[in-house]
Parts: structure tokens; sequence; C-alpha cells
């Protein structure tokens, strides 16, 4: 354990005693022997906890912690009292320590308040690091994240934006998709004119049609006037197709028509109007699959697919996690009127520990209702959803003493498979290439295990 410590406590043996003790523990500890002497300390040097006792003459230890909070809010301050009453431990808390110990006390018990405290304030760092860093190279304001698989897609769309090319955006379902779509049209010269989306699968078949290209008066039962397309609406902007993979078969190769010649014809029109616009189109299907089961035209594909991005899941994207998870909770708190500004390490390290198969949008959920439900300053364990607090991670026992542990051959090869998919983030080619296997025989084992096969997340294998 490290880190710098500042002990505020007008018994100087007592001060004293606590440097040297924390000194053998690790932690590099200075007295101060009064509340001014202390804030005299704190304008002169960098610590990263203070401990100071209540009952001091001249400044308080309460008036101290109130000084501190306001000039440093990131230093959290644990006070120590002989006087441990709950009205005392109450105005300690108010006056926004982070912590409370009463006297008589064992060194190691402060040892542990000193760590959880470090902890803390590593978090906070840690976060406010991760939120700068997106915003240094993220393309909008709502893309938040620093890892590597989030640099790669940053670069991509950098290098896309600029060009009228169409755009495939594929990924797990709540990764973030439509977010990507509009940060390329942000980036475009097209930014000035509309960005026009729809989900592909959210419209009836019967209706898809005239969403899309219009109808003129009379084209069809309630049509009583005539009504321009999407594809009209998005002129000189940018039409996202969103859930391509959910678009009816009849309706592909009329919108591959209109790709094709930049013209759109209304329902019940003979004339055709001419187009300009950019078309960014998203899936969590697998598209390939689709084109070889005949589901999906693989000439529309390839339209739409000049360049493809690929969203990672949030269980690849490391400490973005954290990023996201504070940026959700501050969010949150503002529009709820609520004092939520954090969350503690116990809290960190289970959502770091969540796999997230619901991905970002499942995240957004869990910080709602944590803030929510939180009594607190900063989000506790006890705050997040128990699947989320009890989760517990799941890996292929290959040796073990225990006979308990061990499983069947069938059920080795089950979690390794998992292991794999989601190592390589749903990539089927790429886990084929691992496995050993060809894509069709990649395909019955998914099959066989219960394994999503079509572009969603995979199910976690039983424990």
């Amino acid at each position: 354990m490290s880190g710098t410590v500042l002990l505020v406590d007008d018994d100087r043996s007592m001060g004293d005693m606590l440097v040297r003790a924390l000194s053998k523990k690790g932690f590099e500890a200075k007295h101060a022997s009064s509340g001014a002497e202390a804030l005299a300390k704190l304008d002169e040097e960098s610590f990263d906890v203070v401990v100071t006792d209540l009952n001091m003459k001249g400044l308080d230890g309460l008036t101290l912690c109130r000084r501190i909070v306001e000039k440093q809010p990131d230093v959290p301050v644990i006070v120590i009292t002989a006087f441990g009453s709950l009205e005392t431990a109450i105005s300690a808390i108010r006056a926004g320590a982070y912590d409370f110990v009463t006297k008589p006390f064992e060194v190691d018990s402060l040892d542990i308040s000193l760590a959880r405290a470090l902890q803390h304030r590593a978090l906070r760092e840690e976060v406010r690091r991760l939120r700068e860093v997106s915003r240094n190279v993220a393309p909008s304001e709502d893309m938040i994240g620093s890892s590597g698989a989030m640099h790669r897609v940053y670069d991509l769309l950098s290098r896309v934006a600029e060009s009228d090319v169409s755009v495939l955006i594929t990924g797990e379902t709540g990764t973030g998709k439509e977010l990507v779509a509009r940060a390329i049209h942000r980036q475009s010269k097209r930014v000035g004119q509309s960005l026009v989306a729809i989900n592909c699968g959210a419209v009836p078949e019967s209706l898809l049609e005239s969403e899309l290209f219009g109808h003129v008066k009379g084209a069809f039962t309630d049509a009583r006037g005539a009504r321009k397309g999407l594809f009209q609406q998005a002129n000189g902007g940018t039409l996202f197709l969103d859930e391509i993979g959910d678009l009816p078969i009849a309706l592909q190769p009329k919108l591959l028509r209109v790709l094709q010649e930049r013209t759109v014809r209304p329902v019940g029109s003979d004339v055709e109007f001419p187009i300009d616009v950019r078309v960014i189109a998203a899936t969590h299907r697998d598209l390939e699959q689709m084109v070889e089961d005949r589901t999906f035209r693989e000439d529309l594909y390839y339209r739409l697919n000049v360049v493809s991005v690929d969203v990672p899941p949030l269980r690849g994207r490391g400490n973005d996690v954290l990023a996201l998870a504070q940026h959700y909770l501050v969010a949150t708190a503002r529009r709820n009127g609520k004092s939520v500004t954090g969350i503690s390490p116990e809290a960190a390290e289970r959502l770091l520990g969540y796999p997230w198969p619901g991905n970002v949008r499942e995240l957004v959920n869990c910080m709602e209702r944590a803030v929510t439900l939180t009594r607190f300053e900063a989000i506790t364990v006890d705050d997040l959803p128990a699947k989320v607090r009890d989760h517990k991670r799941t890996q292929v026992v290959v040796v073990a003493e225990n006979e308990d542990e061990l499983v069947s051959m069938d059920e080795v090869e089950h979690r390794y498979i998992a292991k794999v998919m989601d190592a390589v983030m749903g990539n089927k080619t790429r886990a084929a290439e691992i496995l050993g296997f060809d894509r069709k025989r990649l395909y019955r084992k998914l099959e066989k295990y219960g394994l999503v096969a079509g572009g969603g997340r995979l199910s976690e294998p039983p424990t």
C-alpha cells in the first residue's frame, strides 16, 4: 500500500505515533498539529488522503473537513474522534468526510479505511482521465471511450466521414451504432443538412415501402394525399437505415435500384425524382450468413457495405465501462436533481467484472437505476442490479483437485467456444480459424450448445 497521508491532531505524541505506524505500512505520512497548519500544508503539497482528529483547539475537525472539501474535493477526509455517537457521525458525513473512525482503534482498521479512500480517489482520477481522453479523441460528445477498440473506430470514422460512400455499421444490440452514424454525419460535408433515421424492423412491411419512397394520392387505401418518403426528406443529407437486416426480401431489389440509379419513384407514381442522399445502414445480424441463406441479396449487401465499421461490445472495451458509467451517472443525477457524484471502488469492480450482454444500453439502465436508489453521493454495490453485483466470471476448468469442479468434454468444448467467440467479439470467421473448424462446423457447434448464431451476444455457459 502506498500513498501520501496528512495526519492532523493537536496531540503531537499521538500524531507522531500514527506517522511511524503508517510509515511501516508503506504510507508516506506527515503530521500537522492544528487545522490551520494542515490547510497551509495542503496549499504547499499534494496529499492523497487527510486524517483529522475531530476535537481540536482553534479550527476543529468538522470545519477543517468542510474547508478541504470546498478547496480540494478530490481529497478524501477521514475523521477520528473519541465521541462515536450517531449525531457526530452524521455531522462528519454532512461535512463531506469520506469515512469516520472512533477511538480507541487499531492501526489496522485505519489502514483499511485509508486503502478504501485511496482506491476511491484513484477511481475518480481514472474516470476523469478517461473522460478527458475521450473528449480529445472521440468524434462527438456522445461517443465516450479511449480503449484501443474505440480508437480504431474513431480512426475509421475520420477517414470515411468526408466521402459519400455507403457505410455499414455492425455490432451487437445496444453498442451505440446510431451514435456512430450520427458522428459520421456530423463530420461530413452534409452536416448542415438533415439526418433522417428509420428502424427497418419497427415498421410493418405493408407501410415500409411508402415510408422509404413516399406515395401519391390514392396509391392505396387511406392515401388521401401525396407524401414524400424518407429518401426525399433526406435529400442533400444522410439517411440512416437501422436494422437493415430486417428489411423484407421483397423490398430489397427496390432499395437496390434507388441506390444504383440515385432516383426514387413514390408508390403509385410513374415519375422518378432524382435524389442526393448518403446512406448509412446498421445491423446486429450476420449479413454474410444471411446472404448464404438467401435471406439477404448479395448485390444489395455489397452496395451497402462499401466501408464496414464494427462497433465493439462493451465487454471488449476495458476501462471504458467506468468512463461511460460516470458519464451516465452525472447525466441522470442532473436530470433528477440528485447529488450523486461518483462510484465506490467496490461498485467499480463489479462494473468492470460484468460482461454486459446488453452493452451500453444495459449500462445506461444500470446507472439510472443506481442513481435513483442510492442514498449516498457515491454509487455502492447494493445500488447495482443483482445480476451485476452477484456476477461470477465463468472459467474453463481443465485441471482441478475437487472432482465437483470437473465437467464433461462436451461442457469443456461448450465453454471454450464461448470464450473464443467472446475474445474475437463475435467474428465467426476468426473464431473458426482459432478453433480449427470450417464455418459450417462452427455453426453446428453454436447451435448444439445454444449459443447465438445470428450475430447477437453469446449466452453464458452454465456454471
